[in-house]
C-alpha cells in the first residue's frame, strides 16, 4: 500500500501558529493575483515568443491558445486543490496526499527541475535585456565574456547571478515586502505589454499573417509545445496557501483570473508583434518586443522603454518561482523527505532564511554558467507530468475523500481532469523521444535519492505523519 497522508493531516501540520514553521498570513487577493502574473509573464513573452513564433508564424497564437487550453484544465484542478488543501507543497502535497508518497517525491523532484530550470532560463533572459536597456539608454552595453555563459560564447553570465541575488534579497527580508515588490512588478510590466500593444497595432497589417501557418499542423503543435513554457508559474499560486489570509476561497480565484489574463494579453501580443513587421522578423530574434517597437517608431527610445519593462517583468518572475520552489522544499522538508534545513523559519522574518540562500546559490549555478536550450523540453516534459499528476490526484481525492471541504469543484467533473491528462500526455508526447529518454533517466535518478534517503527519513513511515498537535487540530481543519 502507498504511503498516503490525509489532507487533513496535511492542513494541521501546517497551522501557521504551528511552533517553528511562523509563516504569516499577510496575502490577499490583489497579492495572489500579482503573484500569479508575476510568476508567469516574463521570459515567456519578452523572450520566448520568438521561439515560438519560428515554429508555427503567425498561427502561433493557435499554439498559445492550445496551450492555454492545457493550462485551464490543470488550472481547475489546481484550483480545487489549492482551496481544499491550503498548504505550502503545491502539487507535490497534493500529490501525498492523493497518490502516495513515493509519488509525491517524484514530484517535488519534478518541480526542482521545473523551478531551477526556470529561474535559470528567466535570469538569462534578463541578462539579454539588461544589454538591450543599456544599449537604448546609455548607447553601452556589457562585456558579453561578463554576460554570456560559456554555452553562448562567453565566460560567466554575471547579470543572471545578479538578478537571482537581488530575489534571494528580497525574499529573506519578508513575506509582505515581496509581495509588494511583486505586486508592483506586475503593474508595471503589465502597463508596459498594453504600451506595447499600443504600438504594435498602429503599424498592424492584414499580409504580416499570411501564409498563417507555414509548418501545417506540425508547426503548430511544435509551436504549442514552446508556448507552454510562458505559461509556466501558475502552479505558484498554491505554494502560498500558508500566507494567504483567505486561502480557500482566494487561491482557486487568483489561478483562474491569471490564466484567464495572461492568454488574453499573450494572443494579442503575438499578433500586434507580427502583424507590424511579419513573423519571418519576429521569429528567433532576441529581445523581439523591443525590436519591434524600434522598428514601428524608428527610435531606440520606445525599444529601450520595452527593454525596461522587461527587465522588471524577468525579476519578479525569478522572484516568483524561487519562493515558490523555497515553499516546496519547505514541506518536503517537514515529511523528512529533504533535510531539515528548509523547514527552519526565521523568527525574526518569518522567513526560511537559510533554505532561500540555499536555492539561490543552487540557482545561479546554471544561470552563470550552464546553456539551457539542452534542458529547456525536458523541463517542459516534467512540469507537465506533474500537472497529469494534479489531475489524478483530483480523481483519487474525489473517490477518497468525498467529504473534503472544497470551495472551487472542477467542472464537468470527471470529464475536465480527464481532459488535463490527454492534454498533458498530447504535449509530452510532442518533446520528442530524446526528451523522454532524459526524463527516464532523470526520474530513476529521483528514484534512487528517493530509496537512499527519502523513504529512510519518511516522517509518515516513523510517526504515522501526524505531530501531537496537529492530531488535537485535524479534526477541526476536517
Amino acid at each position: 500500500m502507498p504511503r498516503i497522508k490525509s489532507p487533513h493531516v496535511l492542513v494541521a501540520e501546517s497551522g501557521a501558529d504551528r511552533a517553528g514553521h511562523g509563516l504569516k498570513r499577510t496575502m490577499g487577493l490583489f497579492h495572489l493575483v500579482c503573484f500569479g502574473v508575476g510568476a508567469i509573464v516574463g521570459t515567456g513573452i519578452f523572450v520566448g515568443l520568438s521561439d515560438s513564433v519560428a515554429e508555427a508564424g503567425p498561427a502561433v497564437v493557435v499554439s498559445f491558445a492550445l496551450a492555454a487550453v492545457t493550462c485551464v484544465f490543470t488550472a481547475f484542478a489546481f484550483a480545487e486543490l489549492g482551496g481544499a488543501i491550503p498548504v505550502s507543497g503545491s502539487s507535490y502535497s497534493f500529490a501525498y496526499a492523493g497518490l502516495g508518497e513515493t509519488t509525491a517525491f517524484l514530484v517535488g523532484w519534478c518541480l526542482l527541475l521545473e523551478y531551477g530550470v526556470s529561474v535559470a532560463a528567466v535570469a538569462v533572459g534578463w541578462s539579454q535585456y539588461v544589454n538591450e536597456l543599456l544599449d537604448g539608454v546609455l548607447g553601452i552595453q556589457l562585456p558579453h565574456a561578463l554576460s554570456a555563459g560559456p554555452g553562448d560564447g562567453g565566460a560567466v553570465n554575471l547579470p543572471a547571478v545578479v538578478v537571482i541575488a537581488l530575489a534571494c534579497v528580497l525574499l529573506v527580508r519578508g513575506v509582505r515586502e515581496s509581495a509588494r515588490a511583486t505586486a508592483a512588478m506586475a503593474v508595471l510590466k503589465l502597463a508596459v505589454l498594453v504600451a506595447f500593444l499600443a504600438i504594435g497595432f498602429t503599424a498592424f497589417e492584414d499580409g504580416n499573417l499570411s501564409p498563417f501557418s507555414p509548418a501545417g499542423l506540425g508547426g503548430i503543435g511544435a509551436g504549442t509545445t514552446a508556448a507552454f513554457f510562458s505559461y509556466i508559474g501558475f502552479d505558484a499560486i498554491t505554494t502560498a496557501g500558508e500566507e494567504a489570509k483567505n486561502p480557500r476561497r482566494d487561491i482557486p480565484l487568483a489561478i483562474l483570473v491569471c490564466i484567464g489574463l495572461v492568454t488574453v494579453l499573450y494572443c494579442a501580443v503575438a499578433l500586434a508583434a507580427i502583424g507590424a513587421i511579419g513573423g519571418d522578423e519576429v521569429g528567433g530574434r532576441p529581445a523581439a518586443l523591443s525590436y519591434v517597437v524600434d522598428q514601428v517608431t524608428g527610435s531606440t527610445a520606445g525599444g529601450a522603454v520595452v527593454a525596461f519593462g522587461a527587465v522588471v517583468a524577468i525579476a519578479s518572475v525569478v522572484l516568483a518561482v524561487m519562493y515558490g520552489q523555497t515553499r516546496i522544499l519547505m514541506s518536503m522538508s517537514r515529511d523528512g523527505l529533504v533535510p531539515r534545513v528548509f523547514e527552519k523559519v526565521s523568527p525574526r522574518t518569518a522567513t526560511p532564511v537559510a533554505g532561500t540562500l540555499i536555492v539561490g546559490a543552487v540557482f545561479a549555478l546554471p544561470a552563470a554558467f550552464a546553456p539551457l536550450d539542452a534542458v529547456v523540453d525536458l523541463c517542459t516534459i516534467g512540469t507537465l507530468a506533474t500537472m497529469a499528476v494534479v489531475n489524478i490526484a483530483v480523481l483519487a481525492l474525489r473517490r477518497r475523500e468525498p467529504s473534503l471541504a472544497r470551495a472551487f469543484r472542477v467542472p464537468l467533473y470527471p470529464l475536465t481532469p480527464v481532459l488535463g491528462i490527454a492534454c498533458c500526455l498530447y504535449l509530452m508526447y510532442e518533446t520528442g523521444a530524446e526528451t523522454w529518454i532524459q526524463f527516464a533517466v532523470f526520474l530513476v535518478a529521483g528514484a534512487v535519492v528517493y530509496a537512499l534517503y527519502g523513504r529512510r527519513n519518511s516522517r509518515l513511515a516513523a510517526t504515522g505523519g501526524v505531530t501531537p498537535d496537529a492530531a488535537e487540530r485535524a479534526p477541526r481543519e476536517a
